[in-house]
Formats: C-alpha cells, structure tokens, sequence
C-alpha cells in the first residue's frame, strides 16, 4: 500500500535545451542585416529628400527695401539691389534689377527685366524705332509701359510683388504680370 507519507518521484523537469545555430544561418542573418543596414542608409536620404518640402512652412516672403517712394515716377525707372542667398552652406548675395514706376492711379508696381523670350535683360526706351517701350536688344522683343508683350515674345513681363512701408518701396517675390491685363 501506498502511503501518503511516502515521498513520491519529483517529476523530470526537462532544461532548456540550446538551439544552435548553424554557420549557414549565421552569414544569412549576417549578410542580411548588413544588406539591410545599407539598403536604409540609401534610401532614407532619398526619402528626407522627398518629404522635406512639406515640412517647412511657407512664409508670405521676403521682401528687400528697394527705393524711396517719393523717386517713384510714372517714367519706369531702373533699381538694383541686393539679394542675401543661402545654398546649402554656402552664403551670397544676388544683384538683381527691378523696373519700377507709379501708374495713373499712383498705384507702384514693378517689373522684371528679364526677357520672356530668351531671358535677357530688356531695358526702357533704349530703341529709338520704338520710343516709350520695353526693349530687348538680344532678339528684338518689345513691351508695352505694363509689360504687354507686342513683339516676339510669347508673354508679358513678369513682375515684383510689391509693398510700401514707411514710405519705401519693398520688394517681393516675381508673379506672372497681372498689370498687361488692363491694356486692350
């Protein structure tokens, strides 16, 4: 008979066993996470590349003091001034150029210089044939006082956005000419 005082069989306890891995599964997993490792440091560039537009915030712009508003005529007058650039980590400035003057209305506007045609620079009143006008002397492209295009070139005069402060002319960003609308 069995008794209960009886000291029963501990039951086998079975210890983990190691798995070994072999030298196979080794360089796979190793060849693997290398081949992994520098998949990501290719790719995510390419990718930081892509989403770094949407992260920063587009402001209204810059705008560069550019003029006095009381040297502002109805006479398109030529202005030049400074533009700070930043390319990656190298820092510079841009001289650009900027035809300004006031219309009927005393309304300032300003338009760029650069050519539709080609992209050279257009001046004012430069071609004796065609008094009062923008002229290119590149291709021979002519404007209108608002930029219209009346001559080789297939579109107005781009022009500055502009804002007057503290009776100065400000200078912003370049928009397709909205003024060469308001001729017929």
């Amino acid at each position: 008979m069995s008794s209960l005082n009886e000291e029963q069989e501990p039951l086998p306890q079975e210890q983990p066993q190691r798995k070994d891995i072999s030298r196979r599964q080794f360089l796979a997993y190793t060849l693997g996470g290398a081949t992994a490792f520098m998949g990501a440091g290719a790719i995510l560039p390419m990718i930081r590349f892509a989403v770094d537009p949407i992260l920063h915030k587009k402001g209204e712009g810059d705008f560069i003091k550019v003029a006095e508003t009381s040297k502002i005529t109805d006479v398109p007058q030529e202005f030049t001034f400074e533009l700070p650039q930043q390319d990656g980590w190298y820092a510079s400035t841009a001289m650009l150029t900027a035809w300004i003057r006031k219309d009927e209305s005393g309304e300032i506007y300003a338009l760029s210089p650069v050519c539709k045609h080609l992209g050279c620079t257009v001046g004012w009143n430069n071609d004796k044939a065609f008094p009062d006008e923008y002229h290119c002397p590149c291709h021979g492209a002519r404007y209108t006082k608002l930029g219209k295009n009346l001559a080789v070139a297939p579109k107005p005069l781009d022009q500055y956005t502009t804002k007057i402060d503290g009776g100065w002319v400000y200078l912003g960003d370049i928009v397709p000419n909205t003024e060469a609308k308001k001729e017929a």
